[in-house]
This record gives structure tokens, C-alpha cells and sequence, in this order.
């Protein structure tokens, strides 16, 4: 069994950064893509970046690309998410999520999730 914890959320300005981070235990973290995903209220969970197992592979979804950036340190067993230039638009909660097969954008694909931490983003 595989437990996930983010951290690193919190209230900011549009234009701000903030850098989330998700803590794995209980499995073999070097093993296994990390995906982010987001939920605003009233909407479906969206795929936000995913990294391959060993960092050298990493996807995003296109209102995010150049904005944000997912890396990850297996040593840690930490993968992170660095939010640059947030937009109100960035609002929801963010989870982590581990897949044990070969990732995807897909929240089903997921086996492993977080609980989330919220980011709320003002104009």
C-alpha cells in the first residue's frame, strides 16, 4: 500500500508561485509515474502533469505548459509540482497521484491518490 500526502498549498495572488509537494510511502516510489491532477468545485478532475520513473519524461496539459513544472527526487520519495505565474483560473484542489503500470492522463489509470491541498489563486 502506497500513501500519498501533498503539501505546499495556501492562498495567493494571480501572478504568484507556489511549489506543492507530495510525500510517498509504503511502495517502491522510484517505480512508479507521479501524475498531479486538479478538481474545482463543480468540475471533473483534470489532468495537470505526470512524470516518467526515472524524470526523464514529463507531459503537461496545455493551459500549463510554461507555467508549471513537475519534477521529482526518488532519494526523497517526493515528486513536486512548481507553479509559476498562478492564474485565478489555477483555483482547485491538487492531488498526487501514483501509477504502478506506465501512466496517463486518465484519473482512473491512477492506483494511488492523495488527499489533496488546496490552491486558490485571486485577481
Amino acid at each position: 500500500q502506497v500513501q500519498l500526502v501533498e503539501s505546499g498549498g495556501g492562498s495567493v495572488q494571480s501572478g504568484d508561485s507556489l511549489r506543492l509537494s507530495c510525500a510517498a510511502s509504503g511502495g517502491s516510489f522510484s517505480s512508479y509515474v507521479m501524475g498531479w491532477f486538479r478538481q474545482a468545485p463543480g468540475k471533473e478532475r483534470e489532468f495537470v502533469a505526470a512524470i516518467s520513473w526515472s524524470g526523464a519524461r514529463t507531459y503537461y496539459v496545455d493551459s500549463v505548459k510554461g507555467r508549471f513544472t513537475i519534477d521529482r527526487d526518488n532519494a526523497k520519495n517526493t515528486v513536486y509540482l512548481q507553479m509559476n505565474s498562478l492564474k485565478p483560473e489555477d483555483t482547485a484542489v491538487y492531488y498526487c497521484a501514483a501509477d504502478l503500470a506506465y501512466g496517463s492522463r486518465r484519473p482512473n489509470d491512477y492506483d494511488y491518490w492523495g488527499q489533496g491541498t488546496q490552491v486558490a489563486v485571486s485577481s
